[in-house]
């Protein structure tokens, strides 16, 4: 082991002492040494769930069960029923952002992974699965320990990253909706307690996730326009192949237990109203079993700011109907009753929602008496901070980390450095590694720290007073650079400049960062090193040009682990491997209205589109871009299918585009037809490079006719593979035609086209010929 890795350890050693040292009793149902519950149906875990909820709410009056729609539910003393906070956070390890978790007990901390945007980086899904793992298990701890007052968790955040400036963007897996959905489904298994492959569920649920924000939410507030009232007006077509397809995933394949429905209108109508997305969609399509909670006060607005309801008792009126459940706010405790007096609600809808959210308590079998004599009650507080979770944030860490330029093999540096300079207001402060709904993470090494650990003779200067770098001592960094071996610059954003409430409105650094930047790089010795932590792309052109800066790393905010990280790739003792999970768009894009939802290019306003499937303009760095120490071939070895016969029966209805070519409907083909059509690619994959390394293999689909909507490319399938100096390894991936091949027409229905077909992988393509 390295010994920056034993410090690490060491280190870990320490925190556990401090964070745990007893245990409270949690809050549950059901006391079997209670004479008075014990005895109720509800009570009975032989019956079946939902005849179990159906019988506690029949005992409840109408004020205890509007009691039951808010996110802090009171208390049920006659029925032996304790408090439920819905509302926890656990975006990347859990936080004490919502009420529902607490770290004033025996737990003081708990593992804070990297922020997710860098995670995505990793193209790992069986990573990510590992991380909700832990993220479950450590939410089961606090609860055993009495310091949770609910077991619900409002992740993952699956909206698409689909414009740069977005404050929000950092908290999502990027632009692509099936690296999004592959995410979600992950994330949600490891920490519902499922199997990586899924479908292993039966009974209990370890914790409960929720898919967020249903749907086409991803603007916060730019230029005086905000989320409580924004109308994303959006077409069926970018919808169906973009929107809408991380929540199917998130539903239909992850089988998360909770929903919930975003801020925003959508075509006019606001989402926790609206039937047809959370009633025929999710619940009717997508076989939706769970509970719909509002985004908070997202009711108030629907009155109060979007004028979209006449009164209080209409927009409550409104959101039930629809299939919302439960209500983050008061104002359905406050206005409901009232709602039901006048007629306007019916008291079987009100029954409907708290059958879903008494279902999903009891699935987390917070109904079936003490939690210690059931699953998941042997989980103690020594799981909390556990090494072998520290481990896993450090290693996300590294998976995710992306080298964007590394001229002239400048990195990674020697361990010989005799001298290095630190300079930027990013080095030192282990607070921004952790970006937004985090926790207090379970250690904390900043990267200048964690450099020290390398070269004695580390000298530090921030070179400004923030991130906003408004001012700075510039002539003192200057000079620190000039009597240094090598120079690193930490620099980016933090979330004074991107959060929740808080979108760009240019993609440049922000202050006199660049000044600094190019400054430092003149009076330097040797090219720099310059390290960028942020959720969002940065328009770094300067630097991409500029021979002076040899080396740029792209660390996201890299989590408890990021500093550790970040300082053994710079010096070598890691291999970097991850790949942009967004484009990084030029200065330029900011003319694009951030209001403009349309995914697709429009030639004749110069609309250039958005993400890599539909962007026509310039990029400074391109989605799927990463470099390495290494240098990887790809090569398609072998792929079971050239041609794909889609005329095998007469009654299918064939159609033609407006640009006259054929295709038939997807839903038109059946189930058993496009299992049918599934075949095998294997590609080779060779390491060229002398040292060891972790790459992620990205393909692609395109077709060989353009425009009319279509994408000029898309992801259909990622692997990681690990290979040592000159290792060649064959990976397989599955291509199912109809989902791959597919794509979405102006009407929002998925259609196979006739004709030429590629599959990408690097530089290497195949030809795929569908025929109909």
């Amino acid at each position: 082991m390295m010994l920056q890795q034993i410090s690490f350890v060491s280190l870990i050693s320490f925190t556990l002492l401090f964070i745990h040292v007893g245990s409270t009793q949690p809050p549950f149902s059901c006391d079997s040494s209670d004479p008075s519950t014990k005895n109720y149906p509800f009570c009975q875990t032989t019956l079946p769930i939902s005849q179990r909820a159906r019988d506690l709410v029949s005992r409840l009056t109408l004020d205890e069960k509007i009691s039951q729609l808010v996110n802090s539910a009171p208390a049920i003393p006659r029925l032996g029923i304790p408090a439920y906070e819905w509302w926890s956070e656990a975006l990347h390890g859990v936080a004490n952002v919502g009420p529902g978790i607490k770290f004033d007990g025996t737990i003081k901390a708990a593992t804070s992974f990297p922020q997710v945007i860098l995670t995505a980086a990793s193209f790992d899904a069986y990573q990510w699965y590992r991380i909700g793992q832990v993220i479950g298990r450590e939410a089961r701890a606090l609860y055993n320990a009495g310091q949770a007052n609910g077991m619900t968790f409002w992740a993952p955040n699956i909206n698409i990253f689909r414009d740069p400036r977005w404050g929000r963007g950092q908290e999502t897996p990027g632009e692509d909706p099936l690296v999004t959905g592959k995410y979600a489904v992950s994330y949600v298994r490891g920490v519902q307690g499922d199997t990586f492959q899924g479908g292993k569920l039966k009974g209990h649920l370890q914790a409960s996730a929720c898919c967020k924000h249903f749907t086409a939410y991803d603007l916060d507030n730019w230029k005086g326009m905000n989320r409580f009232v924004f109308d994303a007006r959006v077409t069926v077509q970018d919808l169906a192949d973009t929107y809408q397809p991380p929540f199917q995933s998130c539903v239909r394949d992850g089988r998360a237990s909770g929903i919930m429905c975003a801020y925003n209108r959508v075509n006019g109508v606001p989402s926790c109203a609206d039937s047809n997305l959370l009633s025929k969609t999710a619940r009717g399509e997508w076989d939706f079993k769970g509970y719909i909670t509002s985004d908070c006060d997202a009711v108030s607005i629907i009155h109060n700011d979007q004028g979209y309801a006449k009164s209080p008792e209409d927009a409550v009126v409104d959101v039930l109907r629809a299939g919302m459940d439960v209500n983050c706010g008061s104002y359905l405790q406050k206005y409901t009753k009232s709602a039901v007096l006048q007629k306007k609600l019916p008291e079987s809808e009100i029954d409907r929602a708290l059958h879903n959210l008494f279902a999903v308590r009891m699935r987390l079998g917070l109904f079936d008496g003490n939690p210690v004599q059931h699953p998941f009650g042997n989980i103690g507080t020594d799981q909390v901070c556990f090494p072998e979770h520290q481990v896993l944030a450090l290693e996300a860490a590294r998976n995710g980390i992306v080298l964007l330029k590394n001229d002239a093999k400048l990195l990674p540096l020697p361990k010989a450095t005799m001298s290095l300079a630190v300079i930027g207001p990013n080095a030192n402060s282990a607070q921004t590694l952790l970006g937004n709904y985090a926790g207090p993470p379970c250690k904390s090494v900043t990267p200048l720290q964690a450099l020290q650990s390398y070269v004695k003779n580390t000298v530090f200067h921030p070179g400004c007073d923030t991130v906003s770098c408004s001012t700075g001592a510039i002539d003192t960094a200057v000079d620190i650079a000039k009597h240094a071996d090598y120079v690193v610059l930490m620099m980016g954003l933090d979330q004074s400049q991107e959060r929740e409430e808080l979108d760009r409105v240019d993609l440049l650094l922000p202050g006199r960062q660049q000044e600094l930047i190019t400054s430092v790089a003149k009076a330097a010795k040797r090219p720099v090193v310059l390290v960028l932590l942020s959720g969002g792309p940065i328009d770094v052109s300067f630097a991409k040009d500029d021979p002076r800066i040899g080396g740029i790393f792209w660390a996201g905010y890299p989590g408890q682990g990021g500093g550790i990280a970040l300082s053994e790739i710079i010096f070598g003792d890691h291999n970097p491997g991850g790949r942009l999970p967004i484009t990084w768009y030029p200065q330029d894009f900011i003319k694009v209205p951030m209001t403009d939802m349309r995914m697709r290019p429009e030639s004749s306003s110069d609309y250039p589109g958005r993400t890599y499937r539909f962007y026509k303009g310039e990029k400074v760095f391109e989605f799927g871009y990463g470099l390495s120490y290494s240098k990887y071939s790809y090569e398609f070895t072998r792929v079971s299918q050239n041609n794909l016969y889609l005329n095998h029966s007469s009654s299918l209805h064939t159609t033609v585009t407006s640009d006259s070519v054929r295709y038939k409907l997807v839903s038109e083909l059946g189930a058993e037809v496009c299992d049918q059509r599934k075949f095998t690619v294997c590609v080779g994959v060779k390491n060229h490079g002398e040292i060891a390394g972790k790459h992620p293999v990205l393909l692609f689909a395109r077709q060989g006719n353009h425009g009319d909507g279509r994408p000029k490319k898309q992801l259909i399938g990622f692997q990681s593979v690990i290979l040592s100096a000159g290792e060649m390894a064959e990976i397989q991936f599955e291509v199912s035609p109809c989902e791959h091949l597919s794509r979405a027409n102006e009407y929002g229905l998925m259609v196979m086209e006739e004709g030429r077909h590629f599959l990408v992988v690097g530089d290497d393509k195949h030809p795929i010929t569908i025929i109909i």
